[in-house]
């Protein structure tokens, strides 16, 4: 058939990268090229490097990322490049974030070689895969869809200056590890709040905990 499809695989665990690409290579074959990285950081450098990723292999507890903030972010950036969330935590509420962030399918990291291979396969043909069983859809609160939007539109350099902020690091303290001027971050956060809708660190670091995994309610 002669058709290549490019993957990237997000996942900060090595011994799980190492086994995606088993089965990967085992199921698909010649029919793949993957890559890895194992963080946002490093999954922000690939895309910028070139967009045209066939699929994005993304784990939920990614360093860099507060829950499905990652998610959210590269949807909004690269809305053409199907996701699918791999994720140890498998409860249907987990599965369904995955679904109303954008993602276009989830792979429990207990699947079998079979079930990844089967997973992956389907959104390359332009396909969903989720677990059985996810019936009901509840479906975001008009507040989370909110702030979805607003952390879709920022760029990648924003999320990573978010992302220090909810961390708690100074301006001068993120400016030191981006190798940039304090003014530079001073520019980049007014933008943020500006996208958010906020006014104080706090309340940015509020917005995006929305995005954490664990909500009750």
């Amino acid at each position: 058939m002669g058709l290549s499809y490019d993957i990237l695989i997000a996942d900060d665990h090595p011994l799980f990268r190492s086994a995606l690409r088993q089965a990967l290579h085992a199921g698909l074959g010649d029919a793949i090229s993957l890559n890895e990285v194992g963080s946002i950081e490093g999954l922000q450098t690939q895309l910028a490097t070139r967009a045209d990723w066939d699929l994005v292999l993304l784990d939920l507890n990614m360093p860099g990322a507060y829950g499905f903030s990652g998610l959210a972010q590269l949807r909004g950036q690269f809305p053409h490049i199907p996701v699918i969330m791999i994720s140890a935590q498998e409860e249907p509420s987990v599965v369904r974030r995955s679904k109303d962030f954008g993602a276009s399918g989830f792979i429990p990291k207990s699947a079998t070689l079979e079930a990844i291979q089967q997973s992956v396969q389907a959104v390359l043909e332009g396909g969903v895969c989720w677990p059985a069983g996810l019936d009901d859809p509840q479906g975001m609160s008009s507040e989370e869809q909110q702030i979805s939007s607003r952390v879709a539109s920022l760029t990648p350099q924003q999320f990573r200056v978010l992302t220090m902020v909810c961390d708690g690091l100074l301006n001068k303290q993120i400016a030191y590890e981006l190798d940039v001027s304090e003014a530079t971050v001073k520019a980049h956060v007014t933008a943020i709040f500006r996208k958010l809708e906020v006014r104080t660190r706090t309340q940015a670091a509020l917005a995006l905990q929305q995005m954490e995994l664990s909500r009750t309610g």
